[in-house]
């Protein structure tokens, strides 16, 4: 199955989301472009969106649809370690992403010593360097949490995408592509969000470990 399959399954099965074509095929272009270039993709959100940050690492750094099995050359790197065999037969190929809401002591750190609405933002600005991708998902579009961690990101570099509602707000202001989607129901975007974040993962996914790459 090739991207544009991929992409063209989504919009059959999503009909609702139609109308987002345009946005979500900029969304594919600027992380196909993050990946090219070798860059990572950070993720952030808050409650379920926390929860879809750590969903979508998933989905990015093990095989998704594919198997990802290390190529002949990545496997012969392991010739001659003790074992080597084993952790190259089960070692996956991997598009770099950090989930930002993992780093518990860090976070629980900052929000007490410095500023709880700045704690992904401090990790943006101590991960992230140019070419590099920021997911930020808010629900509201609003949070400020989410939309300092756009606004660093901004600052150094870091291409921003965001996913939220079809509101306007702070975060489709500042992000260099928005995915608005089709409600201002927290839990129907959450829903939305879903098909959204696995179109684009196993379009990436196909674009870099398909058939013969």
């Amino acid at each position: 199955m090739s991207v544009n399959d991929i992409f063209e399954e989504f919009l059959l099965d999503n009909p609702d989301l139609a109308g987002l074509r345009a946005d979500i095929a900029q969304a594919y272009g600027m992380l196909r472009e993050t990946y090219d270039g070798h860059g990572k993709v950070l993720i952030c959100g808050n409650g379920g969106s926390a929860a879809d940050s750590e969903h979508i690492v998933g989905e990015l750094m093990k095989g998704f649809k594919l198997p990802r099995r290390l190529t002949a050359a990545q496997t012969a790197a392991f010739d001659g370690i003790d074992g080597g065999d084993y952790i190259a037969a089960n070692l996956q190929r991997s598009l770099a992403a950090i989930s930002l809401v993992s780093q518990t002591a860090l976070m629980t750190a900052f929000a007490n010593d410095a500023a709880a609405d700045m704690m992904f933002a401090q990790q943006v600005y101590g991960y992230g360097v140019p070419g590099d991708t920021l997911i930020a998902l808010s629900t509201s579009g609003n949070s400020a949490s989410i939309v300092n961690a756009a606004k660093a990101a901004r600052a150094i570099g870091v291409k921003v995408l965001g996913i939220t509602g079809s509101n306007e707000s702070k975060l489709s202001a500042v992000a260099d592509v928005c995915v608005c989607l089709p409600s201002t129901q927290t839990y129907r975007i959450q829903e939305y969000t879903l098909p959204v974040y696995h179109a684009l993962c196993a379009m990436l996914e196909e674009e870099f470990f398909g058939e013969n790459k």
